[in-house]
């Protein structure tokens, strides 16, 4: 059975958008929320008024602290943003990006969609975190998407090839998790803040973003993982220690 994405919304502001992209998640079946610091906290009336028929969602609705913590047990993360970023990634179309959803779902792998706050949308530092960006080809005069629209059209266009997904290979990719990269990416930059690395401090959160990205971008398996984290830990390692 393919598995479907998680809907992750980092740090939404209003409760009746959270309802909303709730309904739109069930009009497409999916049903797994994941809610990043909701702004006017959990649980939110108005949310639950705005669910009307999808309450359930909510009810199912994970809150979390971080993007990290939201992700946890995803395989892949996608960003969903509307303006180009100073950073490397590779971009897709909302179809596209679905299409590798489902690809990767029927191979037993979990992805996750970030959705930012409705003024603001992701950070850089959000963004950092996921492997790929979404971007919709919409009118460059009025870009603005609300939250719930955008998670609309991301479910519409994973529901719509679902007929057609491949079956799962017998044998799934040992790929690294999105929380397996993000605890070796907080051990290689707490080894390099402790060496000195980050300097001059002013340039640290540039620095430490383009590792995060850097990371991100990187297909790595569990092995691949294990293996970066000795080396890491035998680098460090003081003679006779």
């Amino acid at each position: 059975m393919t598995k479907s994405p998680a809907i992750i919304l980092v740090r939404p502001q209003m409760g009746e958008n959270i309802g909303a992209a709730a309904r739109a998640m069930l009009n497409f079946g999916l049903t797994d929320m994941r809610v990043v610091a909701p702004r006017d906290g959990w649980p939110n009336p108005k949310a639950v008024a705005m669910a009307s028929g999808a309450g359930r969602v909510l009810d199912e609705a994970r809150v979390a602290e971080s993007v990290a913590e939201a992700a946890d047990q995803c395989d892949f993360l996608f960003a969903t943003t509307a303006r180009a970023r100073d950073m490397k990634k590779d971009a897709y179309n909302p179809e596209e990006a679905m299409k590798m959803a489902r690809k990767m779902g029927g191979q037993g792998r979990r992805v996750g969609i970030l959705f930012g706050p409705e003024r603001t949308g992701l950070e850089n530092d959000d963004v950092a975190r996921a492997q790929a960006v979404v971007t919709v080809p919409v009118n460059p005069e009025f870009p603005s998407l609300n939250l719930a629209q955008c998670v609309l059209l991301m479910g519409y266009e994973w529901s719509r090839g679902l007929a057609d997904a491949a079956p799962p290979p017998e044998t799934a990719p040992d790929h690294a998790t999105v929380i397996e990269v993000e605890r070796l990416a907080d051990h290689w930059e707490e080894r390099l803040e402790t060496s000195g690395f980050f300097f001059p401090p002013e340039k640290a959160p540039h620095m430490k973003r383009q590792f995060r990205n850097f990371w991100s971008r990187m297909p790595v398996s569990r092995s691949d993982v294990q293996l970066l984290h000795g080396a890491l830990r035998q680098l460090v390692r003081r003679p006779g220690g």
